[in-house]
């Protein structure tokens, strides 16, 4: 079979997703072990989602909406658009998928970062794409230097804004600055996945760029506690929508995640919880980091990426022992690092107090 893959498939290494709670218990017989892996919701799911899927149970013998109408209508209303302008996938995995192969020649390029959310890269690989990629600067998109790396065939730029794993973010004043001169034939994708837990006033919250080849990237998995329904929304232009639309597979968007999403909207109070669990579990993690005399880059996400300056690898195993799932950033090229979801209460003092444990 390794002879009858394509030849771009066989160099792809595969995107290694944060480990699961069970498998850990039953690979290490604990009783008690807690994820701050994958920048989930430590508070679970939206209540409002829950009980709105529960309405739908009886109704999974049927194909969902195929065209998703009451949850674009709703999304339209949300971010005040027309349901023309949502695309929607299973994840935004799927919309990076789908994106690129919509709008991406074999020929040509697309430009991103090094140490960005890892699946615009493999994504790109597994359909024959060039990625190119520019360093960080401070831990931050280095927007001049990824203008650079544009010619005649770069269709595609990639932002993750903020950034993961490291929690940075573009200003409005960069991303405006990055913005203007670039070829008209080229497409900004802004992957806005934590922007509801942003606290600084200098981040581009406005959808003003839609019109000017700009897509948004969002998400429920994040700040709605749904990353398990896999909902992700692409914001663009009324004709890009359209050409997408033509690639989108039919049903992507199950009837459950359907109806959790619709709710997951209205449900204010949630939101509002899960930013203060986050803002509040930051502030205590800077403190005792600090207090520590570990070091770490300050985020605006709901996730912290911390220097534990021995390998992070070996944190990362070490603390699997004691029943605390954390990520370690080999994959992304940062190899003394960690990244650590912020939770509640007790397990961010679970996490420290085994991370001191540890180091």
């Amino acid at each position: 079979m390794q002879e009858l893959a394509r030849k771009n498939i066989r160099n792809v290494t595969a995107y290694v997703a944060g480990k699961p709670i069970e498998e850990t218990k039953r690979e290490l017989k604990l009783k008690s072990v807690i994820k701050l892996a994958s920048n989930e919701n430590s508070l679970g799911p939206s209540p409002k989602a829950v009980a709105a899927m529960k309405k739908k149970l009886a109704q999974v013998n049927r194909y969902p909406d195929a065209q998703s109408f009451y949850l674009k209508r709703r999304l339209a209303k949300f971010y005040n658009l027309k349901p023309a302008n949502i695309v929607l996938g299973n994840g935004s995995d799927e919309l990076i998928d789908i994106i690129i192969k919509t709008f991406v020649e074999d020929d040509e390029n697309i430009v991103t970062s090094a140490a960005t959310f890892l699946e615009y890269e493999i994504i790109a690989q597994v359909l024959g794409r060039e990625v190119r990629k520019a360093p960080l600067k401070y831990f931050k998109y280095d927007l001049p230097a990824m203008k650079k790396l544009i010619d005649k065939k770069t269709k595609l730029v990639f932002i993750a804004n903020p950034n993961n794993p490291t929690g940075t973010y573009v200003t409005s004043f960069e991303l405006e600055d990055f913005l203007k001169g670039l070829p008209e034939n080229l497409i900004v994708v802004l992957d806005q996945a934590y922007d509801a837990f942003i606290d600084v006033d200098d981040y581009p919250k406005s959808l003003k760029f839609l019109d000017k080849n700009v897509i948004y990237l969002k998400t429920f998995s994040k700040s709605y506690g749904l990353a398990g329904l896999r909902v992700g929304v692409a914001l663009l232009n009324e004709e890009g929508a359209s050409l997408m639309e033509r690639v989108r597979q039919p049903f992507n968007i199950n009837l459950l995640a359907q109806a959790g999403a619709i709710a997951a909207l209205d449900d204010k109070k949630f939101l509002a919880k899960t930013r203060k669990m986050v803002l509040e579990g930051k502030g205590y993690l800077y403190d005792t980091l600090k207090k520590s005399g570990v070091a770490f880059v300050p985020s605006v996400a709901n996730f912290i990426l911390v220097d534990t300056g021995k390998d992070g690898v070996a944190v990362f195993k070490e603390m699997l022992k004691y029943g605390v799932i954390v990520r370690d950033m080999q994959q992304y090229g940062l190899k003394n690092f960690i990244r650590v979801t912020i939770g509640t209460k007790k397990e961010n003092e679970r996490f420290m107090k085994v991370l001191k444990k540890v180091l």
